[in-house]
C-alpha cells in the first residue's frame, strides 16, 4: 500500500512521526456506471467551462472558494494553500484524552492505519500505544487532509493505531421530525421479551458477514451474458414486512424462529407446544365435571337440608301444642278438686 499522506502526531514534548494508510477498501463494494438505454453508451461526466462551454483538460483544472455571502468564485493556487497558517497541516496535536464510549459514533469517519514512518518513532510509537490501551483512553485532535482541517481520533487497535477521521459537532442534524409524534407506552413484559429475543440472537457467523447481494449481482450479469436464467440461492425465506398487530406474540415467534435458524432442538418445543391443548382441554374437562358434581351434590345437600329443617319445625311445633294442652289439663284437674273440697265443707 502506498500512505496517503505523512505527518507528525504530537504527544507533548514527543513526535512521532507518521504515515497513514487506507483502513478501508470501497472498490470492493457494488456500484454502477451510467448508461444510455438506447444504444448501451456509456454516459461520462465532461468537465464543462460553464463560460466558454468547451472541455477543460485536468491539466486546467484549478480550486476555487466561493464565499456563503456572495455570488463569486475567488480562485486559490497551490502556493495560496501552503501560505496558510495551519500548524495542523503536518502535525496532530492530541488536545485531549477521552474515554472511547463519549465518542458519538455519527461523527466516525474514515479510518487510517498509522505506521511509523522513521526507526527512531518505534519506541514512542509503542509507548503511546500502551499506554492509551493501558489506561482505556482514546486521543483527540485536529489535523489536515486532503486542504481541510478535521478532527480527529487515535486509538490502539491490536499493535497498532489507528486515526479516524471525526465530523465537527455542527455537521451532525438535529433530530427533529424524527421522533415518534406521540408519547409511547412499553410495557415490562414487552421489554422483557424483546431482550430475550436479543439474547437469542447469538454471535455473528462468517456467513452475516458476507455481501451476498453482490453476488447475486454478478450471477446476474453472468446469466445475462451467457444467455441463460440466473441462479439464485434463496437460501431461508425472509419474515414479511407487514404491520405487526400483536407485538408479544410477535416478539415470542421471533424467539423460536431465531432458535430454528441456529438449529436447536425443536422437538421438546413441538412436544410442548402439542401438550398445550391436551393439558387445556383436561382442565376444562375437569372443571365442567367438577362445576356438574358440585351443582348435584348442592343439590341433594340442600334437599337433605330443608326436608331436615321442614321435620325439626314440625316437631316443634308438635311438642309445643302437647305441652300447651297438658297444661290446660292439668288446670282443669286443679279446678275440680278446689270445687270438689268446697262442697264438702259446706255440707
Amino acid at each position: 500500500m502506498r500512505p496517503t499522506a505523512k505527518f507528525s502526531i504530537s504527544f507533548g514534548l514527543v513526535t512521532i512521526p507518521v504515515a497513514a494508510y487506507n483502513a478501508t477498501d470501497t472498490s470492493a463494494s457494488v456500484s454502477f456506471v451510467r448508461i444510455h438505454t438506447a444504444d448501451g453508451g456509456r454516459v461520462r461526466n465532461q468537465p464543462v467551462c460553464s463560460l466558454e462551454g468547451v472541455e477543460v483538460s485536468p491539466d486546467e483544472i484549478g480550486r476555487g472558494y466561493r464565499p456563503h455571502d456572495a455570488d463569486v468564485v475567488v480562485p486559490l493556487s497551490d502556493e495560496d494553500l501552503d501560505a496558510l497558517p495551519l500548524p495542523t497541516a503536518k502535525t496532530l496535536t492530541i488536545l485531549a484524552f477521552v474515554a472511547g464510549g463519549d465518542i458519538d459514533p455519527l461523527q466516525m469517519g474514515k479510518g487510517y492505519y498509522l505506521a511509523t514512518d522513521t526507526p527512531a518513532a518505534a519506541k514512542p510509537y509503542v509507548l503511546l500505544r500502551e499506554a492509551m490501551e493501558r489506561h482505556e483512553r482514546v486521543g483527540l485532535g485536529k489535523i489536515a487532509l486532503h486542504g481541510r482541517e478535521t478532527l480527529a481520533m487515535i486509538r490502539p487497535m491490536g499493535d497498532a493505531l489507528v486515526m479516524q477521521v471525526l465530523l465537527w459537532p455542527h455537521q451532525i442534524r438535529p433530530m427533529d421530525g424524527v421522533l415518534p409524534e406521540r408519547e409511547v407506552e412499553v410495557h415490562p413484559n414487552e421489554v422483557a421479551a424483546a431482550e430475550t429475543l436479543m439474547d437469542s440472537f447469538g454471535e455473528l457467523s462468517e456467513e452475516d458477514l458476507h455481501d451476498h447481494y453482490r453476488e447475486a449481482l454478478e450471477e446476474l450479469v453472468s446469466a445475462k451474458l451467457a444467455h441463460r436464467e440466473p441462479e439464485f440461492d434463496t437460501g431461508e425465506e425472509q419474515p414479511s414486512g407487514g404491520q405487526v398487530m400483536d407485538l408479544m406474540a410477535a416478539l415470542q415467534d421471533s424467539v423460536r424462529a431465531a432458535k430454528r435458524s441456529r438449529g436447536e432442538d425443536e422437538g421438546d418445543e413441538g412436544r410442548a407446544a402439542a401438550k398445550r391443548p391436551a393439558k387445556k382441554a383436561a382442565a376444562k374437562t375437569s372443571t365442567t365435571s367438577g362445576t356438574k358434581t358440585g351443582t348435584k351434590a348442592g343439590t341433594k345437600s340442600g334437599t337433605k337440608t330443608a326436608s331436615g329443617a321442614a321435620t325439626t319445625s314440625a316437631a316443634k311445633k308438635s311438642t309445643a301444642a302437647k305441652s300447651a294442652t297438658e297444661k290446660t289439663a292439668a288446670k282443669t284437674t286443679a279446678k275440680k278438686k278446689t270445687a270438689s273440697r268446697g262442697s264438702r265443707r259446706a255440707g
